[in-house]
């Protein structure tokens, strides 16, 4: 089964929690590399750790939940060739992988309930990038346009 890894800041440390649960009882491998626990700490150096290893190839996708989803992308973005998503529907989860290649999903614990996050999860991790006429904007992407 896949590999994955995953962080969250305290914002988003219950919800990490269960999308771990889900996904070992689904076969998967996960590095969880913190918070572990709801003291406050900075987003922005569990999404650098968790994109940096991305970027060097250590995993192909991972997770990142804090309270919106939102900052935790714009840090991750930060690293060359990771394209963090937040999504908070299923539409976003399944387009983002299919045409814009995500290799990191982004959660917000106070925006999305656990059983919708739990989809959102599953359908980003089942679906594959489409490539085509999307590995040209995903390319455009990395070269900076």
């Amino acid at each position: 089964m896949e590999k994955l890894i995953i962080g969250c800041d305290h914002g988003g440390f219950a919800l990490k929690n269960k999308i771990i649960g889900h996904l070992k009882n689904k076969g998967y491998e996960i590095e969880d590399i913190g918070t572990y626990s709801t003291e406050s700490c900075d987003y922005p150096e569990i999404a650098k750790k968790l994109a940096k290893k991305i970027s060097e190839g250590a995993y192909e996708k991972g997770i990142l939940i804090c309270g919106t989803g939102l900052g935790m992308s714009i840090a991750a973005n930060k690293i060359k060739g990771i394209r963090a998503v937040t999504c908070a529907d299923t539409c976003s989860a399944r387009m983002s992988r299919a045409h814009n290649n995500a290799n990191i999903l982004c959660l917000g614990e106070r925006i999305t309930g656990e059983y919708l996050a739990i989809d959102i999860v599953d359908i980003w991790l089942s679906t594959d990038f489409e490539g085509g006429r999307h590995q040209r904007r995903v390319d455009m992407i990395e070269k900076d346009i």
